[in-house]
């Protein structure tokens, strides 16, 4: 990673903690919102391509009355992990009312590989869903790590691409 895109990536993080975290947490308590988030967001979308494959495939696998999913699921996703849920981060950036995001966020959450789930229970995130609900800073939290000024993908985008 050159010094610009460094440069960018730490811009977007002390604007998401000016933005959204300063009065709701304290500074060092930052990371425990950020870090999970920004890995969720790379999860994210790595998943972005797979999504609906991973989905179908689910429902297949559920009608089948097959239990043991979790290498068909990675099989469908191209990854050692995945995501059942019917939500992504996208769809959950419309969401108008608290409770409701809240609640779809937590079946996002639930939606990943046990895996994954292994990380999200490490970094303790699920404690601070209902602070970042209550004072409605989930929505502009999910809003900001979508920002598609910034690429949390593991593709490369030119500057021209992100310009068009």
């Amino acid at each position: 990673m050159d010094q610009a895109a460094h440069n960018k990536i730490v811009s977007f993080i002390w604007g998401i903690a000016d933005d959204v975290l300063r009065d709701l947490f304290v500074r060092g308590k930052y990371r425990d919102v950020i870090l999970p988030m920004f890995v969720l967001r790379r999860l994210d979308a790595v998943l972005e391509p797979t999504k609906k494959e991973v989905f179908d495939t689910k429902k297949l696998l559920d009608e089948a009355g097959i239990t043991e999913q979790h290498a068909a699921l990675c099989k469908a996703s191209n990854q050692a992990f995945y995501n059942t849920s019917r939500f992504s981060l996208r769809d959950l950036k419309s969401r108008g009312n608290q409770q409701q995001l809240k609640a779809d966020f937590e079946d996002y959450l639930d939606g990943f590989s046990q895996n994954v789930q292994d990380i999200l229970t490490n970094f303790e995130f699920r404690s601070v869903l209902a602070r970042l609900s209550k004072s409605d800073a989930l929505g502009t939290l999910i809003e900001k790590f979508l920002d598609p000024e910034i690429n949390l993908s593991p593709e490369p985008v030119n500057d021209f691409e992100t310009r068009c």
